[in-house]
């Protein structure tokens, strides 16, 4: 398993300076989410000032942006990342579609799924393979060479969705070339849900689970005292809280015996008391959602429960544990070094 970190929008010299920081210690890349600033800038600036990383999007949002868009920044990116490059892109919810970019949201699995077809028939294009994409919701059939970015001397970015759900699941399973997990996860999900879809879905489209790369994020609660863990025990309950207050995530709490907390945290989250949406989330529910170890068993752990699911394990708080102590990205390499 490869072991990568988490990382968020910023100012792009700080993007560089976190990503010599990864480089340094020997991870294996970087997985820029897209909240406020754009990921693929985030992976530019990152690729060179580390151009040994593994970098990709996790996750851009897709329908706001043209697929011809989207293709060609990837495309850029996986020449300038010397093909260590993936997409990752995603649907984001209802509200921010609709109220924050102002573009179609219905119906968002099938609208994916002709997105993920239509990048790839762009990347064919830039090949010179000519294009002629016709879909329900994209009509693309003009790319002059002068407006194409051309081939490059690298196979296309993989493209990875994220799915949570059956039918996007499975949808992932048939086109896509990887899935982003949700970091709101437990092993019961995975077992019983996430790889049964995936590989219904491969199996239709003549593919099997080997064809896919699945990147976890995993909420890690990681110290040498109990002192060390209890912060980041918090930390990882109100992440917990914040996803599960989705009326969609709901079954994740539901298919474990925790039948009714994302209604309660949901009266909480309405009510404004933010600690006490962390508050509900119990002991043994963090058991189902985190993992909790000493730096030196972190690597057990983690293969313990993830070996043969995950090819890239992703450390949520990566970003936030090397902002509050400097040794940690330190640490955080010698688990990648066990991990290898």
């Amino acid at each position: 398993m490869e072991l990568h970190v988490m990382a968020g929008g910023r100012r792009l010299d700080k993007v560089q300076e976190f990503a010599r920081a990864v480089d340094e210690a020997g991870l294996d890349g970087i997985v820029y989410v897209e909240s406020g600033r754009t990921a693929y800038l985030s992976v530019a600036a990152a690729a060179l000032a580390a151009p040994r990383l593994q970098l990709s999007t996790g996750i851009a949002v897709a329908f706001p942006r043209s697929p011809t868009v989207t293709a060609t920044n990837a495309w850029e990116l996986q020449d300038i990342t010397d093909g260590k490059f993936r997409l990752g892109l995603g649907t984001q919810v209802r509200a921010h579609i609709e109220r924050r970019y102002g573009v179609d949201f219905d119906p968002p699995g099938p609208r994916m799924r002709e997105y993920v077809q239509a990048v790839k028939a762009l990347f064919a294009s830039f090949r010179g393979h000519g294009l002629e994409f016709d879909g329900e919701y994209h009509e693309l059939s003009l790319m002059p060479q002068m407006w194409s970015p051309g081939p490059i001397d690298h196979p296309d970015p993989p493209v990875d969705i994220a799915a949570v759900g059956p039918w996007m699941v499975q949808m992932a399973g048939a086109v896509a070339d990887g899935v982003h997990v949700h970091p709101f996860h437990s092993r019961t999900y995975l077992d019983n849900d996430l790889l049964p879809g995936l590989r219904e879905g491969a199996d239709d489209a003549g593919r099997t689970l080997d064809d896919l790369t699945l990147s976890v994020p995993v909420f890690t609660v990681v110290g040498d005292t109990e002192e060390e863990r209890a912060r980041w025990r918090e930390r990882a309950k109100f992440q917990i809280a914040f996803y599960g207050s989705t009326k969609n995530y709901a079954f994740m709490f539901d298919m474990l015996g925790f039948e009714g907390t994302s209604s309660a945290i949901n009266d909480k989250l309405k009510a404004g008391d933010m600690a006490g949406m962390a508050a509900l989330i119990t002991d043994d529910m963090l058991a189902h959602f985190a993992v909790e170890a000493a730096w030196d068993d972190l690597a057990d752990v983690l293969r313990t429960k993830y070996d043969g699911i995950a090819d890239r394990l992703i450390l949520y708080f990566a970003e936030e544990m090397h902002q509050g102590d400097p040794r940690a990205l330190a640490r955080m390499g010698e688990v990648a070094a066990a991990l290898h």
